[in-house]
């Protein structure tokens, strides 16, 4: 961390630089405080400009010292704001990339603002549960109205600084140097005399401001119900209508109550464990990633051809294989389509949809892979297919080539024995549809090389996933663990359940469909292809007869038109089939299950505490390296309630101990060996710890 001071003219120049993103934690805050004090005690100095180095000028708080006493400690981020608004010579910013949270706050406080055209500013701090505490609901209404300023801060979505250039919240917006233009602005408002403005003292205006808010919280009410920020944003904004210390007073309980808010705690989680699941704890900085300008895919059916858009979105070239005329052709039919579709809601223009349809190279010939620095394999999910494609990549795939392959289950070291090459091949298990779904699994096999881990994290960035590390074991991370789930759920089938109860009760815990109509989604006879893999590969693995008993009836799912339920032509709801209650009761009675009334609440904790139980035996094994890489998962691919945090915080939030006890509970009844607990779970549970606690590594991890 940097903070220097040049002169430029009677102008003391202050720019800071703390990579990545310019955050302003203590040591930025001391700094910037000094400067603006020697400045204002220099007889030479007539105007203060302050910027930043590199692409940003500030993203705000330094994500190192939240939950920190550091966070807090003078001069804080409101002391740093007084210094410069009350600074005794004109203080103008010089924006010169994106400026979020305090970032922007920080400019708020100066007398002048400029920014380069391309720079983006923002309040963001909804998106982790809290609002603006840096006096940003109070000045931005201020200087770009009441309107444009709550739905900045309601959104959280960043805006482009030429679309803000006629408000107040600039003084200029130019193409060039923004700190050349702040000087220049500087001294000639210093010749020009007279007093420097303040945001504190301009006054909110709007035509009929209280209509406006009263409309603004019936839609943000009934937008946000699992969250009660986006409300108390409206709340601090409104408040901006009156006197500047009562409107900041009012932002500061806001704020208050929010980040101790379990809603806050939660968001924070995923934000913070996002971030951690894009570092891998063995691979420094120092491990440079593999350029990727060219990307092979083989095969072009749904998840194929969805693969190839994240990269044709990115710019990358792809050059798309297929073993048919035929399927090739609707691969490509099948891109276009999509795009074609995202053309007509106006996300795309026409002109877009071309220059990405060009970048695909459709080929029925290996030899296209030649020359491509990333080779995906999306074919089906059998060892005798894999292998044959594989070996065929193999032999013409450059050297430094990576090879990945999108399995969801398989064993990727088994896979990359397939080749002469192991230490080049992992896996990149994308999630149906794979041109939407943002979780990206990447799976290190045993001798993938640390330079392609480094890289496919960079390719994950680049394409916008949410990349999460995986061990190899049988379902990796995900998979693994809803299949527990699942057999949870058919289970209660077993004893008294219907489709439609359990489907009710996960739905209203908060996941986006419950476990029978996301079988009926993704097709039935996929679970089915893998219990059979399973007969045979682990016959102690007891499951359920009903799933098995539906698929032999054909009940593939809406690809039948028929699953757990019935659907109707064109249309996806899901009705209760008198056909599959007939079939779940038999069988319930051919085995001599005395079937009973099961509650919500049982199915609840069955269904989550079995993905618990699994995900810390992944833990326990070093499947994943830490609890908040499982929550990333569940909530960036398999439809947890975002606002429970996943299944591991969620279990933390419980207490482990009650956990485990419910666990212990249900082992007594049908199917109890499935209640197995993981020796990493009764060891904190009995230790009074949680699985996000620091302390608490998994021993096969920490080892």
């Amino acid at each position: 961390m940097a903070v220097g001071t040049t002169i430029r003219d009677g102008i003391a120049v202050v720019s800071f630089d703390n990579p990545p993103v310019n955050g302003l934690g203590l040591a930025v805050r001391r700094g910037l405080a000094e400067a603006l004090a020697q400045a204002n005690e220099d007889d030479a100095v007539r105007g203060i400009v302050l910027t930043a180095a590199g692409r940003f000028f500030s993203g705000g708080a330094d994500i190192k010292e939240f939950n920190t006493p550091r966070a807090e400690q003078a001069p804080n981020l409101h002391d740093l704001i007084a210094a410069v608004e009350s600074s005794a010579k004109p203080v103008c910013v010089a924006i010169n990339g994106t400026a979020l949270g305090g970032g922007l706050e920080l400019a708020l406080g100066a007398h002048y603002r400029v920014a380069h055209a391309q720079a983006e500013v923002g309040l963001p701090e909804v998106k982790i549960g809290i609002l603006p505490g840096g006096g940003g609901t109070q000045r931005l209404p201020r200087v770009v109205g009441l309107e444009t300023a709550l739905n900045m801060i309601v959104s959280g979505t960043p805006v482009a600084a030429r679309r803000l250039a006629d408000t107040a919240l600039f003084d200029a917006v130019v193409d060039g140097d923004p700190v050349a233009a702040a000087v220049e602005l500087l001294q000639a408002r210093i010749a020009a005399g007279g007093p420097h403005p303040r945001v504190r003292d301009r006054a909110v205006e709007h035509a009929d401001a209280q209509a406006f808010l009263a409309w603004a919280r019936m839609g943000v009410a009934a937008a946000s119900k699992h969250y009660p920020a986006p409300l108390r944003c409206v709340d601090a904004v409104a408040a901006s209508l009156r006197p500047f210390d009562e409107g900041m007073a009012v932002e500061r309980e806001g704020f208050t109550v929010l980040l101790h808010s379990p809603e806050s705690r939660v968001l924070r989680h995923a934000f913070f464990g996002e971030r951690a699941a894009s570092r891998i704890d063995d691979i420094g900085p120092d491990v440079r990633p593999r350029p990727i300008e060219r990307v092979g895919i083989v095969g072009a059916g749904t998840m194929g051809g969805g693969i190839a858009m994240n990269f044709l979105n990115a710019g990358i070239p792809v050059a798309l294989l297929e073993t048919s005329q035929e399927a090739l052709d609707r691969g490509l039919a099948t891109i276009r389509r999509n795009y074609e579709a995202s053309a007509k809601k106006g996300r795309l223009t026409a002109e877009q949809v071309e220059q990405r349809m060009a970048l695909v190279a459709p080929s029925l010939d290996y030899a296209a892979l030649a020359d491509a620095d990333l080779v995906i394999e999306a074919v089906y999910e059998d060892y005798a297919v894999k292998q044959a494609v594989f070996e065929r990549i193999d032999a013409v795939a450059r050297p430094g080539a990576i090879l990945a392959t999108n399995t969801s289950t398989l064993d990727v070291d088994r896979v990359a024995a397939f080749t002469r090459r192991p230490q080049d091949v992992l896996g990149l298990h994308f999630f149906s549809p794979a041109n939407v779904m943002r979780l990206l699994e990447v799976v290190r096999g045993a001798r993938t090389a640390p330079d392609v881990m480094a890289t496919a994290m960079a390719v994950a960035k680049r394409i916008r996933k949410t990349a999460v590390v995986s061990g190899v074991c049988d379902g990796f991370i995900g998979n693994r663990m809803i299949e527990q789930y699942s057999r949870q759920a058919t289970f209660l089938l077993e004893e008294g359940a219907l489709p439609q109860q359990v489907d009710r009760a996960m739905e209203a815990f908060g996941f986006a469909m419950g476990p029978f109509r996301m079988g009926d989604l993704a097709g039935n006879d996929i679970g089915w292809a893998i219990r059979k893999r399973r007969y045979l590969e682990q016959p102690d693995m007891v499951y359920a007869d009903n799933a098995d008993a539906l698929c032999e009836m054909g009940r593939y799912g809406q690809k039948t038109g028929k699953g757990w339920y019935d659907y109707r032509p064109g249309d996806r709801t899901a009705h209760p089939s008198p056909e599959v209650e007939a079939m779940i009761v038999e069988r319930s009675q051919a085995q001599g299950i005395a079937r009973r009334a099961i509650d919500d609440r049982e199915i609840v904790e069955r269904l989550v505490y079995a993905l618990v139980n699994e995900g810390a035996r992944i833990l326990e094994e070093g499947i994943a390296a830490r609890a908040s890489d499982i929550d990333i998962v569940y909530l960036s691919g398999y439809g947890f309630p975002p606002w429970r945090g996943g299944p591991m915080f969620h279990a933390d939030q419980v207490g482990l101990y009650n956990v485990l006890a419910a666990m212990r509970r249900y082992a007594s009844g049908h199917r109890g060996e499935a209640w197995a607990p993981a020796p990493l779970l009764v060891e904190l549970a009995e230790a009074g710890r949680s699985f996000n606690d620091p302390v608490a590594r998994p021993r096969a991890a920490a080892a």
